[in-house]
């Protein structure tokens, strides 16, 4: 456990997608929802979850472009962004793909951090890659702003891709994650100080396997009445079918020109998907690099999800 009372920034990450400087202009408020993840680990799912708590309906009023932005976008105008935040009336819940050491720590805000199985994370990140369009991967490479690496285009081997997302890093403290960033460490920086009061941990397992009631315990932790008249409707809404088919109103950018396809953002939202495609030792490889990485205990939450002490 990490000894200091609050997280600290020792890292700044910045690349073809992000920048973590971008959370310094930001005003806070004393009731902001900050969602926490790594790419494809729940992200929009949990957006969805808080947009149906904070509204008390099952969709948002708004596309969540609209609604909740991704500060640490790269590719956003930053003035843009910051007078959204600005101008929202309602409960504010903002995204973060930033590892905790890499964020300017606001001890006032509520935290959801996203914990997923880091195979499952890469077969939906392979994906998503795919799914995005060549000329966006271009465009956020070739920003006027872009700093660090670049994102290149999906290639057509994800075996060679698996290999290097396991042994290549693109910062230079990381070892793993290329090239995006490293899920582990991402997941180790949160875990480390999910004993704080402000920290609420989830895993996209238990949202599987009992959305409801993760969703009880997310509205406890904010601090938000559940309506049982209208409960069920709630849950309903934010399943993942009923996300994927609004689509156009619940993926980032689903109503810009990003994805070959907008409802394959949604793709299966299963697990173990990459039995059968990722060979023996590929898996057990990176099973021992998270075992390294987090520890035993954390390691097999971070695989299977469950409780976590």
């Amino acid at each position: 456990m990490n000894a200091a009372r609050f997280p600290e920034r020792t890292h700044h990450y910045q690349n073809a997608l992000f920048n973590g400087s971008r959370w310094d202009r930001f005003v806070s408020r004393t009731d902001d929802i900050i969602i926490a993840t790594s790419y494809k680990a729940g992200t929009t799912w949990m957006q969805g979850i808080c947009a149906a708590l904070v509204f008390q309906q099952p969709r948002p009023p708004l596309p969540q472009d609209a609604l909740t932005p991704w500060l640490d976008a790269n590719f956003a105008p930053l003035d843009r962004v910051l007078d959204l935040l600005e101008g929202l009336q309602h409960r504010r819940y903002i995204k973060t793909h930033l590892p905790l050491d890499g964020l300017r720590f606001l001890p006032e805000a509520r935290y959801i951090y996203v914990g997923r199985d880091g195979l499952d994370v890469f077969m939906s990140m392979w994906n998503h890659w795919h799914n995005m369009l060549p000329e966006r991967i271009e465009g956020l490479n070739n920003a006027p702003d872009r700093r660090g690496p670049i994102l290149p285009q999906a290639p057509d081997d994800i075996l060679s891709a698996f290999d290097d997302w396991l042994s290549r890093g693109s910062f230079p403290w990381e070892s793993n994650g290329y090239p995006f960033w490293s899920h582990l460490h991402h997941a180790r920086s949160w875990l480390e100080f999910r004993h704080l009061p402000n920290i609420h941990v989830v895993h996209f397992q238990n949202l599987l396997d009992d959305l409801g009631g993760e969703m009880r315990r997310i509205a406890a932790f904010l601090d938000i009445p559940v309506d049982e008249s209208i409960w069920d409707s709630l849950v309903a809404g934010v399943t993942f079918d009923a996300m994927k088919a609004n689509a156009a109103m619940m993926a980032p950018g689903g109503s810009k020109n990003n994805w070959k396809d907008t409802g394959n953002f949604f793709h299966r939202g299963t697990s173990r998907r990459w039995e059968g495609v990722l060979g023996e030792a590929q898996v057990r490889s990176y099973r021992e690099l998270s075992e390294r990485e987090l520890g035993v205990d954390l390691a097999q939450w971070l695989a299977h999800g469950g409780q976590l002490n």
